[in-house]
């Protein structure tokens, strides 16, 4: 059996001695941490601080063999870049999705006109449009017994930047809490989200998920919130778990931001949602499957979502497409 470093170093090595070779001729120095690999931030000979805001474009639809010894000189073809990130495997092949900076939002702008659709190599379009700068979280499934104290502890041992943490009592899991993570910046939110999905939370819950908080979820929280309970890491420590009210009759808004969404960055068509009742407890609580088949993706993605009876006219099923819609954005965001 060859060792896991043997095997990973053997796969597309023509494009990493290409790569080693590249970086070598220009003096440029790559530097991965946490599964993102950066050139720059600032790069050699930058003069001045950081750019302003909104100087920075995604690119996705990346061919996973594709390096920064093409993508560096394409996207500098346009403006002087700031940063380039590009998302890394453990194998030493790309995510499909990078980062660019640039200088100034012209240039920005410039490269979104220039390269959006363009074809790396034949068949292989890649998208390019503005970078959100999500600088929020969730964790779902917490323990209700976890604390403010505890949670905001042990963030700060594996995450850095923290803002504000924020506690509710979930709305898509029976007998947990959900937290709310705010990060000073759009790549510290970014490692902590890495972080956090691959077990570093060291806190005991129902089936923990990590994901991006959307403003659909955002609003809906702030709708549930009753008394504000949230502290700055630095200042208040009071907690106070708001209990939730039943989800505002919304659905088809989040279906139609959903299928925009899969459309706009990932060229995905309409999605087929199923929902099946599989448990009844007596407290009302009522648990569902729910499967969501996405054109274009080989297998369809199915989770399980406890949810309660409603007083105000929106269905269990509804509710049940609710929390599969958001577990599908949360999959989405992955490369957003």
């Amino acid at each position: 059996n060859l060792l896991p470093q043997t095997w990973t170093n053997g796969i597309n090595e023509a494009s990493k001695i290409a790569l080693l070779a590249w970086e070598q001729k220009t003096g440029i120095k790559l530097v991965q941490v946490n599964g993102q690999r950066h050139y720059g931030g600032p790069p050699p000979g930058w003069v001045g601080g950081p750019p302003p805001a909104n100087t920075e474009v995604y690119i996705s639809k990346l061919p996973q063999d594709v390096y920064e010894n093409t993508l560096i000189p394409l996207f500098e073809s346009v403006g002087k870049l700031y940063e380039f990130r590009l998302m890394m495997t453990f194998s030493g092949l790309n995510r499909g999705f990078a980062y660019a900076r640039y200088g100034s939002q012209q240039e920005a702008k410039k490269a979104i006109a220039t390269f959006h659709q363009f074809q790396v190599r034949e068949g292989c379009p890649i998208v390019v449009c503005w970078s959100t700068q999500k600088r929020e979280l969730i964790v779902d499934g917490l323990a209700t017994s976890v604390s403010q104290q505890e949670l905001e502890a042990m963030l700060q041992m594996v995450t850095e930047e923290v803002l504000s943490v924020t506690l509710y009592t979930s709305p898509f899991q029976s007998q947990a809490k959900l937290a709310v993570l705010k990060y000073k910046t759009h790549q510290a939110a970014a490692l902590a989200k890495k972080a956090l999905m691959e077990g570093n939370l060291l806190l005991s819950g129902a089936g923990i998920r990590v994901g991006w908080l959307y403003p659909q979820l955002k609003q809906k929280l702030q709708l549930w919130q009753e008394e504000p309970s949230s502290s700055w890491v630095h200042g208040d420590r009071n907690l106070a778990v708001p209990r939730p009210a039943a989800l505002p009759p919304s659905l088809q808004n989040m279906m139609e931001h959903l299928n925009n969404l899969c459309w706009m960055h990932h060229r995905l068509g309409t999605l087929l949602f199923t929902t099946k009742r599989v448990q009844v407890n007596p407290d009302g609580w009522q648990l569902f499957w729910y499967q969501v088949v996405i054109p274009g993706c080989p297998v369809p993605i199915s989770g399980f979502t406890w949810v309660s009876q409603d007083r105000q006219g929106q269905s269990e099923h509804e509710k049940a497409k609710m929390a599969a819609a958001l577990h599908i954005l949360q999959v989405l965001g992955e490369s957003l």
